[in-house]
């Protein structure tokens, strides 16, 4: 279940972080209110998954997997340019993310 709790602090943080864009500097109550709402969530979900999950390894699965995201996120809704350092740079923290959790 630990697992299933990371997965969806995950989900709720990346989402936390596109509304932060949609939100305009807090100028757009919306996506200001869904932004306080998920990051909210996602420290509750976090903390849910701490119960079995190492804080070292469930933090940087949370975090890796969620900067994957964002970069993913940013190009496919917000426009943001690709280039090969970028997805070097996303590829080389999911493999560590996979490195914390193999070993």
């Amino acid at each position: 279940m630990s697992w299933l709790f990371l997965a969806i602090a995950i989900l709720l943080e990346i989402s936390g972080t596109a509304c932060m864009k949609l939100s305009e500097s807090f100028s757009r109550l919306w996506p200001s209110l869904a932004l306080m709402i998920c990051y909210v969530l996602s420290s509750v979900f976090m903390t849910l998954s701490l119960r079995t999950i190492p804080l070292g390894v469930a933090y940087a699965i949370w975090s890796g997997v969620g900067t994957a995201l964002a970069v993913a996120i940013g190009v496919a809704l917000f426009g943001e340019q690709v280039t090969p350092m970028k997805l070097v740079s996303a590829g080389l923290i999911v493999i560590g993310v996979i490195g914390l959790r193999i070993f």
